[in-house]
């Protein structure tokens, strides 16, 4: 796929999402916003921050418990680990998951566009097992793909906090920025 395809398609799962945001009766946004939203704040998309990388995948599996929004504790598993640079910078992220047979790997961070550009409490990736894979098994680690947590857009949802494990010094141009219409 070459850049302009990437970005269309990135663009076009962002139109679909803010469609989903704007009319569906499950949208995190509060319906007193509904008519003021207008899409959400975006990075423009940009291949930089996409990597195919393996996951080194702990042998055993660690347990950790991670505070939410809400004031709850939940058990995660760290599955494994992911190494890559952003710029000069080596970095690594841990997947999590909640049970060892999800088909999902959480991968929730903090950077240091966080607060002034980007929600203050970090972005999420969902890694879905297939989806989210090359045909040998690597795994695409997409930024543009990073959104925000329910919870910076309602106070109704009780969101995981990112462990410091998963807090990047570096500034990741990629994904959702801040709620336009804030709570």
């Amino acid at each position: 796929m070459n850049k302009t395809e990437y970005a269309d398609k990135i663009l076009n799962d962002r139109k679909n999402k803010d469609e989903f945001f704007k009319n569906h009766p499950q949208s995190p946004i509060p319906i007193k916003d509904k008519n003021q939203f207008k899409g959400l704040d975006y990075y423009e998309p940009d291949m930089n921050y996409r990597f195919v990388l393996e996951l080194k995948e702990l042998e055993e599996k660690k347990s950790i418990k991670v505070n939410d929004s809400a004031g709850n504790v939940r058990d995660m598993l760290i599955w494994g680990e992911f190494h890559f640079k952003i710029g000069n910078t080596k970095c690594s992220l841990q997947a999590y998951k909640s049970v060892a047979g999800e088909e999902r790997l959480f991968v929730p961070f903090k950077d240091k566009t966080n607060v002034k550009e980007t929600y203050g409490a970090g972005k999420y990736l969902d890694l879905i097992y297939g989806k989210d894979q090359t045909e040998d098994g690597k795994w695409i680690l997409d930024f543009n793909k990073a959104t925000n947590p329910w919870c910076a857009y309602s106070e109704n949802y009780a969101c995981p906090f990112v462990p410091p494990a998963n807090w990047l010094d570096v500034k990741v141009l990629a994904g959702e920025k801040n709620y336009p219409l804030g709570h």
